[in-house]
């Protein structure tokens, strides 16, 4: 359910969103939505955007696709949906969007404002490559078909301990490099 205005005077471009709890105004360009909004008002903690967080970003947009490849199998999802999604996480994947992720590294909630950043980003951009406006939820919902077969509970562990696995990576390809500096280092002061 959305709606776009013109920025009239210095408001900017606008769509309204609806959720349990009303209506608000979503910045027409922002692929988060409603849900990412209020927890942005909600949770304003360290001022640290979520999207920073570069290993973590992958490693939930690997597990919002393989997802969204389960429930395409299982008959779950449509196909045209799951292939939006699919396509929408592999740009996350490839480091796109990481500025859409603006909820606060530290929130209350679990990772469950975390995890809707996610589900909104991935159906608004799924929305755009089947040819539809930001927010028309009714072809493809955030939480209905980005976030099918899920929960917060197993998305955000399951995401964290991914991204554990690439921080550590680049940790051992930092320390590698840094034992040949000093194994260099040994064997020029060694001839000293």
């Amino acid at each position: 359910m959305t709606q776009s205005r013109d920025g009239e005077g210095a408001d900017a471009p606008v769509r309204l969103e609806r959720d349990s709890l009303g209506e608000r105004a979503v910045p027409a360009q922002a692929y988060y939505g409603i849900h990412t909004l209020r927890a942005l008002e909600n949770f304003p903690i360290s001022a640290v955007p979520i999207g920073v967080v570069t290993d973590l970003i992958r490693a939930f947009a690997l597990v919002k696709r393989a997802a969204a490849s389960a429930n395409r199998d299982l008959e779950l999802l449509e196909p045209a949906k799951a292939a939006a999604i699919i396509q929408a996480c592999e740009e996350i994947e490839a480091g796109r969007w990481h500025d859409q992720f603006v909820v606060d590294v530290i929130q209350g909630g679990a990772g469950t404002s975390t995890n809707m950043n996610f589900n909104e980003v991935i159906a608004n951009r799924g929305l755009e490559l089947l040819g539809l406006p930001r927010g028309e939820y009714r072809a493809l919902h955030p939480i209905d078909d980005v976030n099918a077969s899920q929960s917060t509970n197993d998305t955000y562990p399951t995401a964290v301990k991914l991204g554990l696995c690439f921080a550590i990576q680049r940790l051992l390809a930092a320390m590698a490099d840094l034992r040949a500096s000093f194994e260099k280092k040994a064997f020029e002061f060694a001839r000293c």
